[in-house]
C-alpha cells in the first residue's frame, strides 16, 4: 500500500512536471513564432490637439453658454475621463463634470497595478468559465497598450510568488506560464522559475524557512492619480470641456412624443442635459447634451436614481485597505504576491515611490464621500504581511505611514433577469430616459469600457461622429516625447536636485519644463531652483503653481493627488499643509477664513481617509505594559524632567531639560517632539502619557520617537541570564 502511494505521488509529480515544462515551451515557441512583441505598438496623436486648454473658470462658463454638446459625463474618475477621452478623439463636442477632483474616489486608491489577474485566469480554467477568461485576456491586452501610451506613468514590474510547498511549484508554474501565453502579443517578459538562494538574493526579507523556490511574472505599475489626471487634460487638449468641484443636482427632462410597439402616440421623458453646482464659486448653472453618461463608480445608484427614483439599486461596494510602510519593508524592484491568505483572499506587497504597498482587503461597504481604513484591517494587512517576512525584520503598527480605502464598485447587471449575481466584468445599461450607465470593471480596462460606453451613446441618441474609434495607441499628454533620460535635461538646464527632476520626469512627462520653468530659487549653491515642500520627499512648491492650472482648488487637491504625499507619509502631509494653504492663498487670492477652512478640511482628509486618526488612536489604546523595573526606570528619568516634582511636565520643563541635556531642538523639531507625546493636546505631558509612549515604544506600536531622542532617554538594559550569559550550571 504504501509502496503505491509512492508510486502514485512520483506519476502525478512527474505528469505535473512535465505538463508545467510542456506549457511554458509550447507558449514560448508560438509566441516567437509569431514574432508576438510587446515593444513594437503603433502610436499615434489625435487630429486635434490644443497646446494648452482654458482655465477652469473659462471652461465653465463655455459649458453653460454652449447650446448643446454631443455627450455629458458626470464622474471624472478613469472611467469618465476615459469616456471623455474617446468621444473627443471621436470628434463629438463633450463636456465631462465631476463632484470633487478627477481621480479623488476609487481611481486614486488602486493598488496601482495594470494586470489582467492571475487568480481570475486560475478561476476561469478551475471553472471552465469562458467569461472570466475573455475577461483577463482584455486586461492584459489593455494593460500592454496603457504601458505604451503613458510610459512616463507606467512600467512593468516583476512580482514574486515563493512556495513553501514543493508539490506546489508546478502547479504555480503552469498557472503563470498560462497567464504569460494568455498575454499574446502584450506579453512584458517571460516568467521564470528561481531557486530558494535565488529568491532570497532578489527579496532578502523573505521567510527562508521552508522556502522550495519562487516564481517571478510581470504585470504593469502606475501612478492612478497622476495617470487620470492626464487622461482628463488628454481629453481637454483635444477640445472637451471639463471641471471638477462641479456636483450634478439634478437632470434636465423633456417629454417628446414617439410611437410605441403598436404604433399609437405616445409621451416620453428623456434626459436632455444637468443642472450642475460650481462648489468652487458657489454658483448654480445648465448644460445641455443629446446624451448623458453615468461613470460615477460607487455613486452609480445615486445618479440611477436621480432619473428615476423607482429603479432598483444595482452597486454593491466593497472596501478595499491598504497601507504604506516604509522601503525596506521590500526591495526596490521586486513586488510580491500572496496568493492564499488566511482568509483566501489575495495580498500584493508592492514597492512603490520608495515605499511599500500592501493591500487590499475586500469588505462590504456602505458608500461614502470619506471611506476610512478600520484598525481590523490593518491589523489583517500586517498580519499577512508577517507570514511572508523573515523573523530579521520586526513588522511594527508604528511603522504604517499611512493607509487608505478604496470603494470597489462591482455591479449588477440590469440587462439580465437574474439580478443576483454580480456582473464579473463591467456592464453597459441605457435606460428609458437615455441615461447611460457604465458601471463595475478595473482600471486596466478603462479604455475598453470607454469605447464601448461611446459605442453605446452614438447608438441610443443617433450621434454623428467624424471617425470611429481611435484610442488604442492614442499618447497621453505627457508621453509622446518623453524617454527615461528626460530627466537628465532638467538638471543640467535648471538646476534641479536629481531626485526631484526624477520626480517631474517620471510625473509630468514631456510637460515637466513647464514646472521647471515655475520653480524659484533655492538660495543655495545646490540645486539651483526647487524649493521642496517636505524635506523627505522630491515635491517641490512650484507643483503647486501648476496644481493650479490643472484645475486644483484645494489643500486635499495637492496633497492627494498632484502630489501623492498623504498617500505616502501622513504625518509628512500633516507638516507640509501650512506651506501649501500659504502658496494656494497667495495664487487664489483666499482671505483668512478660506484658509482655516482649507486647512480644517484637510486635516479632517488626514484623519478620516489616510490613517491619521488610526496612529494617534493606536497610541491612546496601547496599555501600559511595563514590569516592575521599566516603570521605576522610566520613571527615574520623568522626575530628572519634573525638578519641581508636579506629577507632570509643563512646555518650560520640557525646554529646561533639553537645554541641560544639550540637545540641539528648534522650533518646529519641538512642535514635532510635543505633539508626538502629547496626546490629549492639553500642552502637558502627563505621567500616563509619558509611560504610554514608552510602552508604545516596546511594542512596536511607535517605531521612533523625537522624544526618546531628543531627551536622551535610554532603553533599559536587561541584565542576561546566566544561561545566555554563559555562566552557571
Amino acid at each position: 500500500m504504501f509502496r503505491l502511494l509512492n508510486r502514485r505521488v512520483i506519476k502525478h509529480g512527474f505528469l505535473l512536471c512535465t505538463s508545467a515544462l510542456g506549457t511554458g515551451y509550447l507558449g514560448q515557441y508560438i509566441l516567437q513564432k509569431n514574432k508576438l512583441n510587446a515593444a513594437s505598438p503603433a502610436f499615434h496623436t489625435p487630429e486635434i490637439w490644443q497646446d494648452d486648454f482654458p482655465s477652469r473658470e473659462v471652461q465653465i462658463d463655455k459649458m453653460s453658454k454652449e447650446p448643446e454638446y454631443d455627450i455629458i459625463v458626470i464622474g471624472g474618475g478613469a472611467t469618465g475621463c476615459g469616456v471623455a477621452v474617446d468621444a473627443a478623439s471621436r470628434g463629438l463636442k463633450v463636456a465631462l463634470v465631476e463632484k470633487y477632483d478627477f481621480g479623488s474616489g476609487t481611481s486614486s486608491r488602486s493598488t496601482k497595478l495594470l494586470h489582467g489577474g492571475v487568480r481570475y485566469l486560475q478561476k476561469a480554467i478551475m471553472q471552465f468559465d469562458r467569461e472570466q477568461y475573455h475577461m483577463v485576456k482584455e486586461a492584459l491586452c489593455e494593460r500592454g497598450n496603457l504601458l505604451k501610451i503613458a510610459p512616463h506613468l507606467s512600467c512593468p514590474l516583476p512580482i514574486m510568488l515563493p512556495v513553501y510547498k514543493w508539490y506546489l511549484l508546478p502547479y504555480y508554474y503552469v498557472g503563470i506560464k498560462l497567464y504569460d501565453f494568455v498575454s499574446g502579443r502584450q506579453l512584458l517578459r517571460w516568467s521564470y522559475v528561481i531557486s530558494k538562494n535565488k529568491a532570497l538574493e532578489l527579496f532578502p526579507m523573505l521567510k527562508k524557512e521552508k522556502l522550495v523556490g519562487a516564481i517571478v511574472y510581470y504585470d504593469g505599475q502606475h501612478n492612478d492619480a497622476r495617470m487620470n489626471i492626464a487622461l482628463a487634460f488628454t481629453a481637454a487638449h483635444m477640445g472637451a470641456a471639463i471641471a471638477n468641484h462641479c456636483a450634478v443636482t439634478d437632470f434636465i427632462h423633456e417629454n417628446i412624443v414617439v410611437d410605441n410597439d403598436q404604433g399609437q402616440k405616445q409621451t416620453k421623458k428623456v434626459i436632455r442635459g444637468v443642472k450642475c453646482f460650481d462648489r468652487s464659486q458657489n454658483k448654480e448653472f445648465k448644460i445641455r447634451a443629446k446624451c448623458v453618461v453615468n461613470a460615477t463608480g460607487p455613486y452609480t445608484d445615486t445618479v440611477r436614481l436621480l432619473d428615476d427614483p423607482s429603479l432598483p439599486k444595482i452597486c454593491q461596494p466593497s472596501a478595499g485597505v491598504h497601507i504604506v510602510l516604509p522601503d525596506y519593508y521590500s526591495p526596490t524592484n521586486m513586488g510580491l504576491l500572496d496568493p492564499n491568505t488566511s482568509d483566501g483572499r489575495v495580498i500584493f506587497f508592492l514597492p512603490w515611490q520608495k515605499h511599500t504597498m500592501a493591500g487590499t482587503t475586500d469588505t462590504p461597504c456602505d458608500v461614502t464621500d470619506y471611506p476610512s481604513p478600520s484598525t481590523e484591517d490593518v491589523d489583517f494587512i500586517l498580519g499577512e504581511v508577517k507570514n511572508y517576512l523573515s523573523s530579521d525584520v520586526q513588522v511594527r503598527r508604528g511603522d504604517v505611514l499611512s493607509a487608505w480605502s478604496g470603494i470597489r464598485p462591482l455591479v449588477l447587471n440590469p440587462n439580465k433577469k437574474d439580478t443576483q449575481s454580480i456582473a464579473r466584468n463591467h456592464i453597459i445599461h441605457v435606460s428609458d430616459s437615455g441615461l447611460v450607465t457604465i458601471g463595475g470593471g478595473k482600471w486596466t480596462t478603462y479604455r475598453q469600457m470607454a469605447e464601448e460606453t461611446v459605442d453605446r451613446c452614438v447608438e441610443s441618441a443617433k450621434l454623428n461622429p467624424k471617425r470611429d474609434c481611435i484610442t488604442k495607441g492614442l499618447m497621453l499628454t505627457g508621453g509622446e516625447k518623453w524617454t527615461p533620460t528626460s530627466y537628465i535635461r532638467l538638471v543640467q538646464d535648471y538646476g534641479l536636485d536629481t531626485e526631484v527632476a526624477i520626480h517631474l520626469s517620471n510625473t509630468y512627462g514631456d510637460q515637466a519644463y513647464k514646472v521647471a520653468d515655475l520653480s524659484s530659487l533655492t538660495g543655495k549653491r545646490w540645486p539651483v531652483v526647487g524649493k521642496r515642500l517636505h524635506e523627505e520627499f522630491p515635491y517641490i512648491e512650484a507643483e503647486i503653481s501648476y496644481a493650479i492650472k490643472e484645475y486644483a482648488r484645494t489643500a486635499v487637491d495637492i496633497l492627494a493627488r498632484r502630489t501623492r504625499l498623504s498617500f505616502l507619509n501622513v504625518i509628512a502631509a500633516d507638516e507640509a499643509l501650512p506651506s501649501i494653504i500659504q502658496i494656494m492663498g497667495q495664487e487664489l487670492h483666499w482671505n483668512e477664513q478660506k484658509k482655516k477652512e482649507e486647512t480644517d478640511r484637510a486635516k479632517r482628509f488626514l484623519l478620516r481617509e489616510m490613517g491619521l486618526n488610526l496612529k494617534r488612536d493606536m497610541r491612546r489604546e496601547v496599555p501600559i505594559n511595563l514590569t516592575r523595573e521599566e516603570m521605576s526606570y522610566y520613571m527615574k528619568y520623568f522626575r530628572q524632567i519634573d525638578v519641581e516634582n508636579k506629577g507632570f511636565l509643563t512646555l518650560k520643563d520640557l525646554k529646561r531639560h533639553l537645554q541641560v541635556s544639550k540637545s540641539d531642538v528648534s522650533e518646529a523639531e519641538f512642535r514635532i517632539l510635543m505633539g508626538e507625546i502629547d496626546q490629549n493636546q492639553n500642552g502637558i505631558i502627563e505621567t500616563e502619557e509619558f509611560l504610554q509612549l514608552m510602552s508604545a515604544i516596546k511594542s512596536g506600536a511607535v517605531s521612533t520617537s523625537h522624544f526618546i531622542k531628543a531627551a536622551r532617554i535610554d532603553k533599559i538594559k536587561h541584565n542576561p541570564s546566566p544561561e545566555r550569559s554563559g555562566g552557571g550550571i
